[in-house]
């Protein structure tokens, strides 16, 4: 087996270090390395293999459109192309809108500002966005995000961006102990934003309807707060539903929990569009942004934008979501996960706060003090004690994901469910030896 140790450039590490195992296969919530070690998958890889590893729907859509025709460009029709833009565009309830497919989230979301801009005729309309947030790592979108580990390479007021403070109720940045305050304060925020800018001068806010690795769930009062606030200023709300979307958050799209008065003007799709079974990315937008670009010539385009590939791999996606009613499964599962981790969090001092729960996402806190919620390391850290956790739960066939403090619980929604509650014992366990070490 050829390593690729010495020969890839990877990511969010420091390359000369990096040291995994080579994966061969995989199979529902599992998959498997090279040297046979199996691996129930806690994470969904980068939280995306919503449907699983492998997903036999999928597989067998991408295989029987390879026998069909491999590429189009967007310049002549695509069969799929179409078919999933419609059945997107039905599930959000975006009556006449319109989709741009994209390759990955961050040109999803770079797409989705340069569209909010021509829609409202500003060139270098100010987008607000918010601290400890995860838009993408291209230039434009490190300076959307409100991320510690690219911060410091970018000027996002070069891009015109402009972040504020998140609804992070935890550790209330505005000092409110107080949950919904919280949110009605983050909320605040962003309006005091707009009306120093001039809502003449904003084209867009840009925020995570739910889950994210920056592991802040926000308040329920705030994003329709934001829909409220952007609604009332003619401000395009971009909903980054790179990594909520597709039953990861119990709905379709995470902020569909709050019906009309939450749906955005655009949103961003990514991950579980296609279970990462082939790479696509989406913008979405509703009638009014639609109407208001498709007379303009839009100098902006992709290569494999909309490949038919990928978008076969999306339609039996979200065909296999809706057959096997996971949106449902994740919302009931979810629940079920979030009252296991409260409980765990009454019996351990290390969990500091639980939050998610809509689906199966959750977040689990670690603090070394749960009165003074100390953090067992400054963000975005990983305390070594976490790692070690890491590591020992991949030596017993159970792979979670940490950023920082974090415990970052994401399953494919197809895991059974002696399997979850199988990890979560493990998770147990291995906090009460955290806990005496």
């Amino acid at each position: 087996m050829v390593s690729e140790r010495d020969t890839v450039l990877h990511s969010w590490c420091v390359p000369a270090q990096w040291q995994a195992p080579t994966i061969v296969g995989g199979r529902g919530a599992h998959f498997w390395d090279a040297d046979g070690h199996d691996y129930l998958d806690m994470s969904s890889l980068s939280e995306c293999s919503n449907l699983g590893h492998q997903h036999p729907a999928v597989v067998k859509a991408i295989c029987e459109q390879a026998e069909r025709s491999c590429f189009v460009t967007s310049a002549w029709g695509a069969e799929p192309r179409a078919e999933l833009a419609k059945v997107l565009l039905e599930k959000a309830g975006f009556e006449r809108g319109r989709v741009f497919f994209t390759l990955a989230g961050a040109d999803a979301n770079e797409h989705a500002v340069k569209f909010a801009r021509l829609t409202r005729g500003l060139k270098q309309g100010w987008v607000i966005t918010r601290d400890r947030s995860y838009h993408g790592t291209t230039y434009a979108c490190m300076a959307l995000s409100g991320d510690a580990r690219t911060s410091h390479q970018i000027d996002p007021e070069q891009f015109a961006v402009t972040h504020v403070p998140p609804p992070y109720a935890y550790r209330c940045p505005f000092g409110s102990s107080s949950e919904m305050d919280c949110g009605r304060l983050a909320v605040d925020a962003v309006t005091g934003e707009i009306d120093r800018k001039g809502a003449q001068s904003v084209a867009a806010v840009l925020m995570e309807p739910n889950a994210g690795t920056n592991g802040i769930v926000a308040p329920d009062n705030y994003w329709p707060g934001l829909r409220e606030v952007t609604r009332s200023r003619d401000v395009c709300l971009i909903a980054d539903e790179v990594m909520s979307a597709f039953g990861r958050c119990g709905e379709w799209f995470a902020w569909q929990r709050y019906g009309e008065a939450g749906k955005p003007d655009l949103m961003t799709l990514a991950k579980g569009l296609t279970g990462a079974h082939l790479p696509l990315g989406a913008v979405v937008m509703n009638e009014n942004v639609a109407r208001r670009l498709e007379t303009q010539m839009l100098f902006t385009g992709l290569t494999y934008c909309g490949h038919p590939l990928a978008c076969a791999a999306g339609l039996a996606a979200v065909r296999a979501y809706e057959n096997e009613k996971l949106i449902e499964r994740s919302r009931r599962l979810g629940g079920e996960m979030f009252l296991e981790l409260k409980r765990l969090q009454q019996k351990h001092r290390l969990i500091g706060d639980v939050r998610g729960g809509q689906g199966l996402f959750a977040i689990v806190e670690l603090v070394s003090d749960q009165t003074s919620r100390a953090a067992l390391a400054p963000w975005p850290q990983t305390p070594p004690q976490l790692t070690t956790l890491v590591r020992k739960a991949r030596g017993l066939g159970v792979s979670f994901a940490v950023r920082g403090n974090l415990i970052i619980l994401a399953p494919p929604l197809v895991i059974e469910e002696s399997e979850l509650s199988g990890a979560l014992a493990l998770l147990d366990r291995l906090l009460s030896e955290m806990e005496a070490a």
